[in-house]
């Protein structure tokens, strides 16, 4: 009876139905390619047509990659015509997209030995080191010429901040800081226009970041948005002279928040949403005298200190067209981003070195602006 007993090597049955998939597959998109040829050519192969557009002259061997497995494909070589297809183009984006998703792997501090696990268990092969290694150098030099682009046209408004990481240095843990700016064009469109390394966010570093902007063609800039910083407050008419500062409003609310007793926050936050809910900056600033005058009523003496020391800084916008106000009053666009940065830095922990940091942060500044970003920011 035992000797009737039928047995499978189920891993050899695997195996050739893989292989089989993978055979069928190659067989079909070979066929596709030379189906496009013709529609291309305008004529089947060696028939004779007047209205033939081109002709073919071989084909070459490309490898793609499908859930299946490696298949080779059969690409043609035309002659009087270019020869674009679907699937190559396609091809290209997966190739693509595989190899950001590796970038992004290393570049979030991912070991090798794990993007190989990775890369095995989402497309069936292991990709070694070596390749890790070499895309990883791809994709310093992709962002960092991206990074150091030239700006095209000008820029009207402009955003900057600073987003504070944290970095391993001689065996401590430092804070330190990328400078970001964003620039809003004529049309009204947000583009990402720098980000550097720098240590602390000092005078001479903002100078060096703005003069790094200007030698990149930055022009046009109106009209800066950012919290108050004195080293950028000071930096800003040497190297933009033409440019005004507007400092967000949000931060300065806060700011005046840290002297003001919790029972009180509510009445004073409408007090000074009222201050910039004004139509005009001369409306603007008596109703600034007069939330200065209750709040030293409200025995509030620190914070009629604050408002009436930097009330002026945050009306700049009441000078540009109204449409805008709600966009340029503070530094919202910018603080966004910062906070992407942080939630994707915040699983690293301190980074070994600002190079890296700086191309991790690059990396996805450049992912969110092309993602996440509609094209109309004000």
């Amino acid at each position: 009876m035992s000797d009737n007993i039928i047995q499978f090597n189920e891993d050899l049955i695997k195996h050739n139905l893989k292989n089989l998939v993978r055979s069928s597959v190659e067989e079909t998109l070979n066929a596709l390619l030379d189906k496009e040829t013709d529609e291309l050519v305008n004529a089947q192969k060696y028939e004779r047509s007047a209205d033939r557009q081109g002709y073919r002259s071989g084909h070459y061997k490309r490898n793609f990659q499908t859930t299946a497995g490696d298949v080779e494909l059969k690409v043609p070589k035309l002659k009087g015509v270019s020869f674009e297809t679907a699937i190559i183009e396609r091809y290209r984006r997966r190739e693509s997209s595989v190899e950001e998703a590796l970038i992004e792997m290393y570049l979030a501090g991912v070991s090798v030995r794990r993007v190989e696990d990775i890369t095995e268990a989402l497309w069936g092969t292991k990709v070694s080191p070596g390749t890790i290694s070499s895309l990883n150098k791809k994709a310093y030099e992709h962002i960092e010429t991206w990074r150091t682009r030239p700006l095209a046209g000008s820029y009207p408004y402009v955003y900057v901040d600073g987003v504070y990481l944290k970095h391993s240095w001689g065996g401590e843990i430092q804070n330190f800081s990328i400078l970001v700016a964003i620039g809003v064009s004529n049309d009204g469109c947000r583009e990402i226009i720098g980000a550097a390394e720098d240590m602390k966010e000092g005078k001479e570093s903002w100078r060096s970041f703005f003069v790094w902007l200007k030698e990149r063609s930055l022009t046009g800039v109106r009209l800066i948005i950012g919290d108050k910083n004195l080293g950028m407050f000071e930096t800003i008419p040497e190297v933009f002279p033409d440019a005004r500062y507007q400092r967000c409003t949000v931060h300065f609310y806060r700011n005046i928040f840290s002297v003001t007793p919790r029972n009180k926050m509510k009445s004073v936050a409408m007090m000074l949403k009222a201050i910039h809910a004004q139509e005009s900056k001369e409306a603007a600033r008596e109703k600034a005298r007069q939330v200065i005058e209750k709040l030293k009523e409200m025995k509030l003496s620190s914070a009629a200190k604050k408002l009436q020391d930097g009330i002026e800084e945050t009306l700049t916008y009441l000078d540009f067209p109204t449409q805008h106000w709600t966009r340029i009053w503070t530094n919202n666009t910018i603080e966004r981003l910062n906070r992407e940065i942080k939630r994707r830095t915040k699983a690293i922990g301190a980074f070994p070195d600002g190079q890296r940091t700086l191309m991790l942060v690059c990396a996805r500044l450049r992912h969110v602006a092309g993602t996440q970003w509609g094209t109309d920011a004000t």
